[in-house]
């Protein structure tokens, strides 16, 4: 009995077994995150940890698969050893060091006093140290601190002198600058139980430094340490680790994720581009009404074998996390516009100075949207570009300047873009964005004189021919024919087709005061098919039977003051289509995004100039064409004559009678060119006089700039002035971008050096990028002149996006979904240019470190 006793271990020895078990234990503990931190593209992540039982064959390929797969895996295999002879080549030590530095939450992750910080992964904290080597010593010249007696540390003490005279580092010494003490590298890593200060707490007694050293590497602990040390060090390097099948199934783990998430991007990138919605009635794939995104996720697994294993381990619940979820997609849809935001911000970052465009409108919730462009010269490019940038949608509440202007201060804010660089402001005419006392464009002023404002051109276009058309009685009548025809046409389906068997090309449109095009293509459709539209309209007053529906088809076709059925109808549709036709020709130009201030100028100049010259020869020539149009329709080519009813002034008693008949009375002609055409074309020349007066003050500012044969002509004087003018209107708090003096001289020999061939701003811009520093403050002053916008079309365009994205069905939209995708939808050639490969790491960094806090 007593020999039984014996051999059964004592309490204590259990207690230190059980000790030893759990040390080990623990010291396992979150090992799994050692292979989430890996900084080069053979980072991936796996979140679930239950991996099947797998048969490797001799090449370590799975038996029980098929021949397909097979060849699959055999691939997966080569991109596994590649992923681990990239890991053990390229390891890019200040990338790891920040993540370590991070996620342990201490700055020098070489100091071995803050090592104690370390709660978790001590092992894959010592085999990062291990693979790093010691930290790198101080520099020969470093005072290190000293003790009360004036002692202090020294490199004399990495030197060991051996018994025959030779000296050997201690390549294991470290000294740490945060305590001021000195460790034993392998002491502190690999022996914890060891209570020697090197091992632990730190030495600092320079007393009797030398005898400890001596003592403490001449142990038997230091010894076995130094052997742990190089034998997991050569195991490290060449991968031979305990571990390696273990490593070898989590590489292979995670090219799997890693091909699954870059799969699941492309996916979302598509919608977004091409503005589909994502989720359906059912969230579950397979299943009828799962919506675009899962749909496109179950076509992809219809041939792909990545995905066709993801859905598998799916469907038999092998795997719970398949990052198919409504939250996982807002994720990625954030990433991907994160990642475009961040390209847009440093564009507009590098050209410095930029220009914001606002407009707003109402979305199919009934909540007004602003939008927000930004307007810069890119000079990333090997070539200038003016770009006009979508950064967000803003919904604002209160639509007063003030609280316009406060959204839009802390959106720049939100960016990192500074107000001071602001140079141009670009809004539509509404008085709370344009207002000179309490609009946003005033606001802006107070804060920053530079940012030049410039009302949309395109709208002031259009708000012209809005006055043109109101000028006169007869142009009101003019365009309501036209829209009482429309309307008769299509408000029945059986007269819409009347008139598409008689009308075969152009179709009607129904004009409107806020679209830029309505008004040509409402006249353009009855100018070239008046005959046409006659036969329909003539048709319907035959054969039908409603006696409304046949008087107003015969009014229309055949009445002289309500219908198209009289000469002075033909002669306004000639006039309005010319001019219509020119003022369309420059709005579309006007929309361009590069549109520069010098060729706006230009063609608003061309635009006043061919007004002028119509208003003198265009009468004539309008008859002409509108008599062979009622030729055609058996019209007479005669002006209705109106009886004009003579208004006698009272006479006192004393006075003579009027003589009635020696007034001067006017022909219905020259009555209609007098009353209606000249009135028309002298209002039209006053709307574009008033309308772009601020254009005017650009060309007195920059017009020395963009006008190059005014340049190249102007005199010292006059340069001069110009330079000092432009220096003014580009100071603020006695800051300004330009320095006038040297701006004359450089133009002076600039003006000199410039190639023939360049006639454009944006060209001599180039051509000043390309000899980069020799003219600083011409290349300044032609950004500024670039930056400066000239329409609000790019805003309207976002708009046209956002109908598209925030439809009747997607209503309950956030706003920053909206936002996130407007700007893949917008910046759709950003987005080709995205590297998705670092998206995933991005985002399996992120996961991971959820995972490491939790």
């Amino acid at each position: 009995m007593s020999s039984k006793k014996k051999d059964q271990p004592c309490g204590a020895d259990n207690r230190k077994k059980r000790k030893m078990k759990d040390d080990q234990a623990k010291s396992q503990e979150n090992a799994l995150f050692r292979y989430f931190k890996k900084l080069a593209t053979s980072d991936g992540f796996v979140e679930n940890n239950d991996t099947e039982h797998v048969v490797l064959g001799d090449n370590g390929v799975d038996e029980n698969i098929n021949e397909y797969q097979r060849e699959e895996a055999s691939v997966e295999l080569e991109d596994v050893n590649a992923v681990n002879e990239e890991d053990d080549v390229n390891k890019n030590e200040h990338q790891k060091s920040d993540n370590l530095r991070e996620s342990c939450g201490f700055f020098d992750i070489y100091d071995p006093g803050n090592w104690e910080n370390i709660k978790k992964g001590w092992n894959e904290w010592r085999d990062f140290m291990v693979v790093q080597g010691p930290s790198k010593r101080l520099p020969l010249d470093h005072n290190f601190p000293k003790d009360s007696l004036k002692r202090h540390f020294s490199h004399l003490h990495y030197t060991r002198e051996m018994g025959d005279g030779t000296k050997k580092d201690r390549r294991w010494l470290v000294y740490s600058k945060s305590l001021n003490k000195i460790f034993c590298f392998c002491c502190k890593l690999f022996n914890h139980s060891d209570n020697s200060q090197l091992a632990s707490t730190g030495f600092s007694d320079w007393r009797n430094v030398m005898r400890r050293l001596k003592e403490h590497e001449s142990s038997r602990e230091h010894i076995l340490c130094m052997k742990q040390w190089a034998e997991l060090d050569l195991r490290l390097q060449k991968n031979q680790i305990i571990d390696k099948y273990a490593q070898y199934e989590l590489n292979k783990e995670k090219i799997h994720w890693r091909q699954v998430l870059l799969r699941i991007i492309i996916v979302v990138k598509t919608l977004a581009k091409q503005n589909l919605a994502f989720r359906g009635s059912n969230e579950k794939i397979g299943k009828e009404g799962c919506g675009n995104f899962l749909s496109f996720i179950e076509m992809i697994a219809d041939f792909n074998p990545v995905m066709i294993e993801h859905l598998r381990r799916y469907k038999e619940g092998v795997s719970r996390n398949h990052y198919l979820s409504n939250r996982i997609q807002n994720e990625l849809i954030a990433l991907l516009a994160n990642e475009i935001k961040g390209l847009i911000v440093k564009k507009i970052q590098s050209a410095k100075y930029f220009s914001v465009i606002l407009d707003c409108t109402p979305d199919i919730s009934h909540h007004e949207q602003m939008t927000v462009i930004i307007r810069c010269v890119d000079v990333s490019t090997t070539s200038t570009r003016i770009e006009e940038y979508f950064l967000t949608f803003l919904k604002v509440d209160d639509t007063y300047g003030e609280r316009l202007f406060l959204k839009f201060q802390a959106v720049l804010a939100a960016f990192d873009l500074k107000i001071d660089d602001v140079r141009g402001q670009g809004y539509e005419n509404g008085s709370n964005m344009k207002g000179k006392h309490k609009g946003v464009q005033k606001r802006f002023l107070d804060i920053n004189p530079r940012a030049f404002y410039t009302p949309c051109s395109c709208h002031s276009l259009n708000l012209a021919l809005c006055d043109m058309a109101t000028i006169s009685p007869k142009a009101i009548s003019f365009f309501g024919i036209i829209q009482r025809t429309y309307n008769f046409f299509s408000c029945s389906v059986k007269r819409w087709k009347i008139f598409e068997d008689h009308v075969d090309s152009l179709t009607f449109k129904a004009l409107s005061h806020t679209r830029w095009e309505s008004h040509v293509e409402s006249v353009k459709a009855i100018r070239f098919q008046a005959p046409k539209i006659m036969n329909a309209l003539v048709y319907i007053a035959e054969n039908s039977d409603d006696p409304k529906e046949q008087s107003e088809a015969e009014c229309l076709a055949i009445s002289e003051t309500h219908g198209i059925g009289s000469f002075e109808f033909l002669v306004s549709m000639v006039i309005w289509y010319n001019l219509l036709s020119v003022v369309n020709i420059v709005s579309k130009s006007l929309q361009s995004e590069n549109m520069n201030i010098d060729v706006a100028i230009s063609q608003l100049k061309g635009l006043v100039s061919h007004f002028k010259k119509y208003r003198e020869s265009g009468f004539e020539k309008a008859k002409v064409e509108a008599k062979e149009i009622a030729e055609s329709l058996e019209i007479d080519l005669v002006f209705p004559r109106k009886a004009k009813r003579v208004i006698r002034r009272k006479r006192h008693y004393g006075e003579e009678s009027e003589n009635v008949e020696g007034s001067v009375t006017l022909s219905p002609e020259e009555s209609f060119r007098i009353d209606y055409f000249i009135q028309i074309m002298d209002q039209a020349l006053y709307s574009l006089e008033t309308k772009f007066e601020q254009f005017q003050r650009y060309e007195q500012i920059f017009g020395f700039l963009f006008d190059l044969e005014k340049l190249q002509s102007a005199s010292d004087d006059s340069l001069m002035v110009s330079c000092a003018n432009l220096e003014d209107n580009l100071t603020h708090e006695n800051q300004s971008d330009i320095v006038g003096n040297d701006l004359f001289y450089e133009l002076k020999v600039l003006r000199e050096a410039l190639p023939k061939e360049i006639k454009r701003p944006i060209e001599v811009l180039d051509f000043l990028n390309r000899v980069e520093d020799c003219y600083p403050n011409t290349c300044i002053a032609y950004r500024i002149l670039l930056t400066i916008p000239v329409s609000v079309a790019t805003a309207e365009r976002s708009f046209s996006k956002l109908k598209l994205i925030k439809s009747y069905l997607r209503s309950s939209m956030s706003q920053e979904r909206l936002s996130d995708l407007a700007i893949l939808s917008i910046e759709r050639e950003l987005v080709r240019d995205v590297d998705f490969e670092s998206l995933v790491h991005d985002f399996v960094e992120k996961k991971g470190k959820q995972m490491f806090k939790n």
